[in-house]
């Protein structure tokens, strides 16, 4: 239980209108984010978010000036993708502090939206994200599109579930293989 005077992650935006947030978790690879930022631009979104790990932006600095310049927001992934509620305070702060000083450096803007790897956070995570200026974000809706199910249950699972102020969590690494075939429709 966490006390409402302690930081907290945020799961939706209370709102009463129809919109949604798409926001991706980008970790390894380089063949399945240009197809997705392809199907945005198509589709002129223009509010969206992508959550990235530090090394692969390191290694992918055209594609994340590609979101900047579409206007699109940039949290960070933290920089090792592991349960941080498992590391030291220290190693927490260390981890945080190494992919925003990356993500800077790539974007040039600072960020202050961190989803955490595998959405892994406990009390102690979630402190010294605050102490370093950063929000926690989760999500109402996962599309499980990590799975690789299939382009209509993953339309199915993120459409049925949707509502007014949602953060939906999609994936931009390889390991999805199906999203940007999803996602058209799911716009």
């Amino acid at each position: 239980v966490f006390s409402q005077n302690e930081p907290a992650a945020i799961y939706n935006v209370p709102t009463d209108k129809k919109v949604i947030a798409l926001t991706f978790d980008i970790s390894w690879g380089d063949k399945r984010t240009e197809p997705i930022l392809k199907v945005l631009e198509d589709k002129g979104i223009k509010n969206t978010t992508f959550f990235l790990s530090s090394p692969w932006s390191k290694s992918h600095p055209e594609l994340v000036q590609r979101m900047v310049k579409n206007g699109w927001e940039i949290g960070s992934h933290g920089h090792k993708h592991v349960n941080y509620s498992k590391l030291s305070d220290e190693e927490i702060r260390e981890q945080i502090q190494t992919a925003d000083g990356i993500l800077k450096q790539v974007t040039g803007q600072n960020p202050n939206l961190i989803r955490l790897p595998n959405g892994d956070f406990d009390k102690r995570v979630l402190r010294i994200a605050n102490e370093l200026n950063y929000k926690v974000i989760q999500w109402d809706t996962d599309s499980l599109d990590w799975m690789n199910k299939g382009v209509a249950n993953i339309v199915n699972r993120v459409v049925t579930k949707a509502h007014p102020g949602d953060i939906v969590l999609m994936h931009a690494s390889d390991t999805c293989t199906q999203t940007h075939e999803a996602l058209p429709t799911i716009i």
